[in-house]
């Protein structure tokens, strides 16, 4: 994250959450304090949480409708 900038030449989506990370990586000699901040950008960055729970989400949903307990309600696309 040398630049700040994104793939259109404007401030990448992550480029607030580095320099907050950056900030507190050259204010602190404990870098550990500075751990939620890291996981933060790295979320950032690559989404893995967020993918995660959609994940996680999806298998609930399909096991719930499978059990034909599905709260969302049917999801049949010709309900004749």
């Amino acid at each position: 994250m040398a630049s700040g900038f994104g793939i259109t030449g404007q401030q990448g989506r992550c480029y607030p959450v580095w320099m907050d990370f950056y900030g507190c990586m050259m204010e602190t000699d404990q870098p550990s304090k500075c751990a939620d901040l890291r996981e933060d950008y790295f979320e950032c960055l690559h989404h893995r949480k967020e993918i995660g729970r959609l994940n996680r989400i999806g298998k609930e949903l399909a096991k719930q409708e499978a059990a034909g307990t599905s709260p969302i309600g049917t999801t049949a696309t010709n309900p004749t």
